[in-house]
Order: structure tokens, then sequence, then C-alpha cells
């Protein structure tokens, strides 16, 4: 069994988006007890903070500057950026922490140190463009990654595979006209931020399967073994990246797909498949959505099992 490299840090748990907003500390702790109870003599490994540097790699100035120095005082109203993104006094530190979760789990398995990594952190990325912070998201956590992987390692074939039930548009606007990453998606159609249609191509290097609402299992996995799978695996990736958002699941109250966690596991499995076979196995994970708490600690637990080789019994 290769257990996954597992990063977090408690000021993931500090962001605070409002009282009321779903994405909520207590996603993270849900993550992290799930886990620890799956994986009990795994250690945790504290996220670093990402640099001004590899963050204005794929971000702006102005948005940098905007997360990481307006002033937030304890006790004060959160920041609002739109109607759903919020910055409150731990925000900037976790944004930190998160993204630079995602370049040292990078770094980790480039350098051979593991062969596959999970970030389980917050806040989420897959939202944010180059400019602009959106959809709960402040930096792009696996854009970061990614640009971290060409730019430091020279890898010239990255795959950025993204299971969350919303469309990672950010990521998709980064690199879309980059073709040392392909981007990759399964997603609900018409659902916030309303991008993600199949005609978006980039210069070749995206592909978006668009699922209508109430799909389920069978349309998931078809979706995965008949369009996306296929391409990844003819792209060759020298790294193998996860958007793992676990809101395509039934319970989830933000969308209405049909998923159930043996769908998770079922398709990182075919993931790790494509990354030994071109990839020395290297993987690295980074959590997204996933609102309801019971099917995302069932859903991370598949994940990171399926990352670590071993079958759920029905999966």
């Amino acid at each position: 069994m290769n257990v996954p490299r597992l990063y977090t840090h408690d000021a993931c748990l500090s962001h605070l988006a409002g009282t009321a907003h779903v994405e909520r500390p207590a996603r993270l702790a849900a993550v992290i007890d799930a886990l620890s109870a799956a994986f009990p003599q795994s250690r945790w490994h504290d996220a670093p903070r990402a640099t001004r540097a590899e963050l204005l790699r794929v971000h702006g100035d102005a948005l940098v500057a905007r997360v990481l120095d307006t002033a937030c005082p304890l006790g004060a109203t959160p920041l609002a950026l739109d109607a759903d993104t919020l910055l409150g006094p731990g925000s900037a530190e976790a944004a930190l922490r998160a993204a630079g979760a995602g370049i040292a789990a990078t770094d980790a398995v480039l350098a051979g140190e593991v062969a596959r990594a999970f970030c389980a952190v917050r806040p989420p990325g897959h939202h944010a463009t180059g400019s602009v912070a959106m959809g709960f998201c402040l930096f792009n956590n696996i854009a970061l990654a990614a640009a971290h992987a060409c730019d430091r390692h020279r890898l010239e074939r990255i795959a950025i595979v993204d299971f969350d039930v919303h469309h990672g548009n950010g990521t998709a606007d980064i690199f879309h006209s980059d073709p040392r990453v392909m981007y990759l998606s399964s997603h609900q159609a018409a659902l916030y931020p309303g991008t993600g249609a199949s005609h978006e191509r980039g210069v070749g290097n995206t592909v978006n399967v668009p699922l209508p609402a109430g799909a389920g299992s069978d349309a998931f996995r078809t979706a995965w073994w008949e369009q996306l799978l296929p391409v990844v695996n003819a792209y060759r990736p020298q790294l193998l990246l996860i958007s793992a958002g676990f809101d395509a699941d039934a319970r989830d109250p933000l969308a209405a797909l049909q998923a159930t966690p043996d769908d998770f596991g079922w398709l990182t499995r075919e993931l790790v498949a494509v990354a030994d076979r071109h990839a020395s196995g290297r993987v690295v994970s980074m959590l997204e959505g996933g609102y309801d708490l019971d099917a995302l600690r069932e859903g991370v637990v598949a994940h990171v099992d399926a990352l670590a080789g071993r079958k759920i019994v029905g999966a």
C-alpha cells in the first residue's frame, strides 16, 4: 500500500467567511478527522506558506495584494470580494498555506520522496482566475502547483483532472493558451459559474463534459470512461494533479448530481492507473468543494483509500 503524504495546516481552519457560510471550518475538520481515523499511522505534514513570487506565477499583482495586504481586524465583518467570497482576519494566512500545500506536495512527489499526496486545505481554489477571487476561492491552489511544476521542474505535460460538481473556470482560464497543461472536467451543466461547455477547448488542452442535473453514477462513470480518461491517457502526463471536490455526491446541498463515494474511489483508481502508466505514479490531489459533512468524509476517505491503492469493498 502506497499511503499518500497528507498536508494541512491549522491556519486553514481560521479562514472565516461569515457565520452562515457553507465553506466553513467544519468542512476541513471533518476531512482531517475522517482521514486520521482511516490512516491512523500517517503523519500530517504542515503546509508551508506560498511565497509572493510563487503566487505571481499565475495571479496578478492586484489580486495578490488584495488578499494579502487588506487589513481585516479581529471581530470585524468579513470583507466581501464578491457575493460568495469573503476575507476575514485569518483568510490571508489560510490562503498562503493552502497554496503552499500544493507546491510542497508537488516538490515532494517530483523529488521521489513519495508517490502521491493529498492536500486537506481551504479555502478551495479552482474558481480563482489570474485576476479575480471568486466562488469561495482566493488563490488557485491547483494552478499554482501546476505552474510550479512547469517552471521549477520543467515538466512539459501536466494533467489537471477536476471532478468537482462546479466547473473550474479559473483553472481553465489560467491555462487556456498553455499546452504544457491539460485541463479535464466533469461538472453539472449550467451550474455556477456557468462555464464549462463542451465547445470550450482552449488550444486543444481543455476537455469539458457537462452532466445534466440528476445524472447519477452511470452517467458520471461513462463520462470519464468514454470521454475523459482516454484523453488523459493519450496525453501521457508526467504529473497528474486532481481538483478533488466531493459536491457531486447526491447529498450535497449546492448541486443536483447523484454520484456516490464509490464513484470517487473508482475514478481515483483509474487515475492512479494512468499515473502509474505515464507519470511514475505521481499524483497530487487538492481538496476543492463538498458541503455535506457526511458525504465529504466518506468521499475523501474513498479517494485517499484509492490513492493508497486500497480497494473499498463494493466499490
